[in-house]
């Protein structure tokens, strides 16, 4: 008997494509449109179905755009983001700011659109309200790009450590301050200047306060607390000081002392709860931190199980946080064609968020005093009186700050430097020392971690 021949599977039907809408067309948008029209092919066999963008949310279709009219179609833009996002299996939202963002983000989650989005401040203000809603409605809300830019930390953080216990992150999580803090180190250049080079090479805004003041690094240490501690932290939360008060001088000083002076995100589970900070700290030359140079960003991860991690690479820029923002697409898609979702926000353990002054810390105080015997005790005595123990002392000929018109005839250079206390205890020190007859003048205060 002859054989027969197999009868030809039935090949399985191609999954239709998934409709993305992109809000915002601005450095981050633009090549987030790019990759997805130019790689396609690539993105569709990673995610499982054709990602087809079928239009691009803005303020002013009009306005000239880099890309658009020669690899961006000039008819994907529109100014109805609404009905974008009616039509969308997925959304993309990369305009920033709280608003129109948050109501969008919300109009997409309710109609059963998974949201990818690079909003650090948004989350950090609003994520509490938009992870309940992308729960209750069975989507995704992902944001890898919302914390160091390409640097992958919101997933390992979330789901790789999800078995340990992280007991501290302590983060480089804004560019343009440790590019700031990198030229005044490297060149001797005051804050002002370094601040203007910044924005000369695009790594700052015209308006820097959001990064010389903080602002950028709180929201995202409040998102990395959140994943790390199961405990939702707001950005009103976190304690916030940033890099404005540094000088050339406290920058020299921290050279000197074997230091690097770095802005960091600091989050940390103590047995009272979760403190979280943002502050310009030193941190010791042999600390992985301390290396980390111009605009890069870093996160350092304590955990107990796997000990330390450090995560490292380019924390802002167009390309880099498209690579994020694409990553996170990938997964949704994927998701989306099984019928299921990703990792949820994980806020089960709902830790006390501790206030400013509860915080654990070291001082490193710089002094003018008068030259004479019995100064040292005394200001020995004040920190005894509030519980702090010195660690090191240093006393050199003064050098008062240049621009300070501060005589420095008959006056010493004092550098302390504390064992741990609260917060609350030192300040209160340094506000006697100030009000001590022999200290002429408080020099620089500094935080010193990672020790």
């Amino acid at each position: 008997m002859p054989a027969q021949t197999p009868a030809p599977v039935p090949s399985a039907a191609a999954p239709p494509a998934l409709r993305v809408a992109l809000l915002g067309c601005g450095v981050v948008g633009t090549q987030v449109a790019r990759a997805l029209l130019e790689h396609a092919d690539d993105l569709a066999a990673r995610a499982g179905a054709p990602l087809e963008l079928v239009g691009i949310a803005v303020r002013d279709a009009s306005r000239p755009r880099d890309g658009v009219g020669t690899v961006i179609p000039r008819e994907l833009l529109t100014e109805d983001a609404a009905s974008l996002v009616d039509g969308a299996d997925l959304v993309v939202e990369v305009m920033g700011g709280i608003e129109p963002a948050r109501t969008l983000i919300r109009r997409a989650i309710d109609a059963g659109a998974s949201v990818v989005t690079a909003n650090k401040a948004l989350l950090a203000e609003q994520g509490p309200s938009l992870f309940e809603a992308a729960d209750a409605a069975g989507v995704d809300l992902s944001f890898e790009a919302a914390v160091a830019g390409a640097i992958p930390i919101v997933r390992p953080v979330r789901e790789s450590l999800a078995g340990d216990h992280v007991r501290r992150v302590l983060g480089i999580v804004n560019g343009t301050t440790n590019y700031v803090l990198d030229q005044m180190s490297t060149h001797g250049l005051d804050l002002e200047d370094a601040v203007k080079e910044a924005q000369a090479l695009g790594y700052a805004e015209a308006d820097p306060t959001a990064d010389v003041e903080g602002f950028d690094a709180a929201a995202k240490a409040a998102i990395l607390a959140s994943l790390a501690f199961h405990t939702r932290v707001s950005l009103d939360q976190v304690a916030r000081e940033g890099i404005t008060s540094v000088t050339a001088d406290d920058v020299a000083w921290a050279q000197r002392t074997g230091h690097a002076v770095k802005l960091l995100a600091i989050a940390e589970q103590t047995g009272e709860g979760v403190s979280v900070r943002v502050h310009p700290a030193l941190v010791p030359l042999d600390h992985p931190l301390a290396a980390v140079r111009g605009a890069f960003n870093a996160v350092f991860v304590e955990a107990d199980g796997a000990g330390p991690l450090m995560f490292y690479g380019q924390g802002a820029g167009g390309r880099p946080t498209a690579s994020a923002v694409l990553g996170d697409l990938v997964s949704a898609a994927r998701d989306r064609l099984v019928g299921g979702k990703g990792p949820h926000e994980s806020a089960y353990a709902s830790l006390p968020v501790l206030p400013a002054d509860a915080a654990v810390t070291r001082y490193q105080v710089r002094l003018l005093v008068a030259d004479r015997p019995g100064v040292l005790a005394q200001v020995a005595g004040v920190l005894a009186d509030h519980g702090v123990s010195i660690d090191t002392v240093r006393q050199t000929a003064a050098e008062p700050p240049a621009g300070t018109g501060t005589d420095s005839a008959g006056t010493a250079s004092l550098l302390l430097t504390t064992h741990a206390a609260r917060e609350a205890s030192l300040a209160a020190t340094v506000a006697a020392l100030d009000g001590l007859e022999p200290v002429r003048e408080i020099t620089s205060v500094l935080r010193v971690e990672g020790v």
